[in-house]
């Protein structure tokens, strides 16, 4: 998911700046950064740009571009709203471009991919399941927080996978026997590790997750 600043032609990387710039102009001027004025909140969202940033630098793979590593989409998702995930993951992203990691002039091309594919799937998903599915606590994180999340990442692989078909850099049998079923694997541990950071919050620190509401997913039904 890491897409060195070579491997695409440059008019991918040009439309991926404009479409980011655009994306991210926008998503700033939505975003409820009211939210952040409560120390604790903003404490907490720093602290997982950190966490994330140390995540996201550790990756495997084994052709360039086709790496793999943990998103927390959804979990930022969950936590902050669709805005502020996206701007934090995007602030992420910057970390790991400025320790190296990836390519200065790939940036946009992979904040679209992950921050911004990886949003996108985590909020449709929690919109969907909170109106097809009564909400109570049990749903909220086994269907939301755990099964969410790997979907989120296998989406993110998907569409990763779609981009290097289209381009032509590999061949799409190369990437959906070598490549995109990794993202199964990938997605479980996502799914165990946003599982279980969101129940602990829900439990400890309901305060910490802006799309949980105690009086609607505990209340006795």
């Amino acid at each position: 998911m890491n897409i060195p600043g070579n491997l695409l032609d440059e008019a991918w990387y040009w439309a991926a700046w404009a479409a980011w710039g655009l994306l991210f102009v926008q998503t700033s001027l939505k975003a409820p950064w009211a939210r952040l004025k409560n120390s604790e909140h903003l404490n907490v969202w720093l602290g997982m740009i950190v966490l994330l940033t140390l995540v996201w630098s550790m990756k495997a793979g084994v052709k360039p571009g086709l790496y793999l590593h943990l998103t927390g989409a959804m979990l930022f998702t969950l936590s902050f709203g669709p805005q502020l995930a996206f701007i934090g993951l995007s602030l992420v992203l910057l970390g790991v471009t400025l320790n190296g990691v990836i390519d200065p002039f790939a940036y946009a091309m992979n904040a679209l991919l992950i921050p911004g594919v990886g949003v996108f799937l985590a909020h449709g998903i929690f919109r969907v399941i909170s109106k097809a599915l009564p909400h109570n606590f049990f749903i909220y994180v086994f269907v939301n927080a755990f099964f969410g999340a790997g979907l989120t990442v296998v989406g993110i692989g998907v569409v990763s996978t779609l981009v290097f078909a289209l381009a032509g850099i590999y061949g799409w049998e190369y990437l959906t026997s070598e490549y995109l079923p990794y993202f199964l694997l990938l997605g479980f541990s996502e799914a165990w590790l946003s599982g279980m950071v969101i129940t602990l919050f829900v439990i400890y620190r309901p305060g910490w997750v802006s799309t949980f509401d105690d009086a609607s997913y505990l209340a006795n039904k």
